[in-house]
């Protein structure tokens, strides 16, 4: 194919996208996720893959919202949460990213879809689940590092700032326990976590 010619197919392809973004949306979110180009300056993410039934793209973010599992203190993953969250008729895991025992940050639905973690909040928050059962247990120390800088590059990249007017508990909206009381309590350690490293870089 002439370079000139190249050029032609690119700006059609571009054209259509502009004039039909609902047809291409879903698909063009996957990707930028998946190829790295969504991936967060400070955090280490472990790709997973996931395959959904249909995704939206979200078209403003200005919160975040923090939740636990809730329902077992174990190691789930974001996988797991994934099965779990497709046997309930949904499109998949409804977390944007999962927080294990170790710190490990995960994939979850990818970044710049609506999520469905929060009744009523889904279509502007991103939503992070650290998994275990905060009612009963507290988090591993491993798990507030983690989402303290997890917070941080959220905030960065979204143009947020990290403080009580752009992180939330799951309870701040819905009647629920999540993300557990003391994961809950610990919040306005990790927004100040959060906001010390957002200034830091």
């Amino acid at each position: 194919m002439k370079r000139r010619d190249f050029i032609k197919n690119i700006f059609c392809v571009g054209a259509g996208l502009a004039l039909a973004p609902g047809l291409f949306g879903r698909e063009l979110a996957e990707a930028a996720w998946q190829d790295g180009s969504g991936d967060l300056p400070g955090v280490t993410v472990r790709q997973t893959y996931l395959n959904f039934r249909s995704l939206s793209n979200r078209r403003v973010t200005d919160a975040i919202i923090v939740h636990h599992v809730g329902n077992t203190n174990a190691d789930v993953s974001a996988e797991t949460i994934h099965r779990w969250h497709l046997q309930n008729g949904w499109a998949g895991i409804g977390y944007h990213f999962v927080i294990r025992k170790d710190g490990t940050i995960e994939a979850g639905r990818p970044m710049n879809t609506v999520g469905a973690h929060c009744y009523g909040e889904n279509s502007h928050t991103v939503g992070v689940n650290v998994v275990g059962n905060f009612e009963d247990y507290m988090p591993e120390g491993a798990q507030i590092a983690s989402a303290k800088r997890l917070l941080a590059a959220l905030c960065r990249y979204y143009g947020l700032n990290p403080d009580g007017s752009t992180i939330f508990g799951h309870r701040d909206f819905n009647a629920t326990a999540c993300p557990g009381q003391n994961l809950y309590d610990m919040l306005p350690d990790l927004i100040a976590g959060a906001a010390r490293i957002y200034a830091h870089g």
